[in-house]
């Protein structure tokens, strides 16, 4: 797809191990003017294929201020009037690709947030805890800084719109890649609760997960997606309770 944006736009992608995703990612955005990696350590070649991909790649260690800390670096490493933040597992579709490339070439100037449509081992969830979701990804380059270790959110002052068009999001594929993801993340969780100075008992350990399967499966109506919408509540019961106990047992230490 032949570049369509008037004004400079760089799609920003973070890696660490996407061997897997990276091609396909980097192909959905070349529509953009630039795309940039910042990867925090890769071993799997993921390096390599984003540069034969044409990205340019920045490595950059995860820090005490996780994924913010790695959205504000990569913002560092552009000049482009433009940012999209586009995650590995993540594509651009063609009509998304010339919707953003309209707004940047309009240079109409708000955050915007797209529809995501999340896939898991191939199946397109449509409620529970993966139903689609929104998240805020087109920015004007210097009006957008983020927080938070985990779940990072932008901070701008620009009012939100919302795109008309989606992003497809691959969440999982593969077993061992989902529990990679699963111990990364319930350690940031627990981090990030006792950096907040939150208090964990044993009551949180036992109730908090069963009202998380409760409300992914019932209250989300998780159980209208069939065997999946089962496991992954299931699965978010378990991920709930790891985080919980994590932080209960770091309390323990300190």
């Amino acid at each position: 797809m032949s570049k369509i944006s008037t004004l400079p736009l760089a799609v920003i992608i973070l890696t660490r191990n996407e061997k897997n995703n990276i091609v396909a990612c980097l192909q959905s955005a070349a529509f953009a003017d630039e795309t940039i990696v910042v990867d925090s350590g890769s071993t799997d070649g993921t390096q390599d294929l984003a540069l034969q991909y044409g990205a340019k790649v920045y490595e950059h260690p995860m820090d005490d201020t996780g994924f913010a800390g790695q959205r504000n670096f990569a913002l560092t490493q552009t000049r482009a009037a433009w940012v999209f933040y586009l995650d590995a597992d993540e594509r651009i579709l063609d009509d998304t690709a010339k919707e953003i490339a309209a707004v940047v070439a309009e240079n109409n100037r708000a955050a915007y947030r797209v529809k995501r449509l999340n896939i898991v081992f191939g199946q397109l969830m449509r409620f529970g805890g993966h139903k689609p979701d929104y998240v805020t990804r087109l920015f004007p380059r210097e009006a957008v800084k983020w927080a938070g270790v985990v779940h990072e959110t932008p901070k701008t002052s620009l009012p939100v719109k919302t795109l008309k068009n989606p992003l497809e999001h691959y969440t999982y594929t593969d077993w061992e890649r989902y529990f990679e993801k699963f111990n990364s993340y319930t350690t940031l969780m627990a981090k990030r609760m006792g950096e907040e100075g939150r208090h964990i008992t044993f009551a949180h350990i036992l109730f908090r997960p069963l009202y998380a399967f409760f409300r992914f499966y019932v209250l989300q109506l998780g159980f209208l997606d069939g065997k999946q919408g089962f496991i992954f509540a299931a699965n978010h019961l378990f991920y709930t309770m790891i985080k919980y106990v994590k932080r209960y047992y770091a309390q323990r230490k300190e």
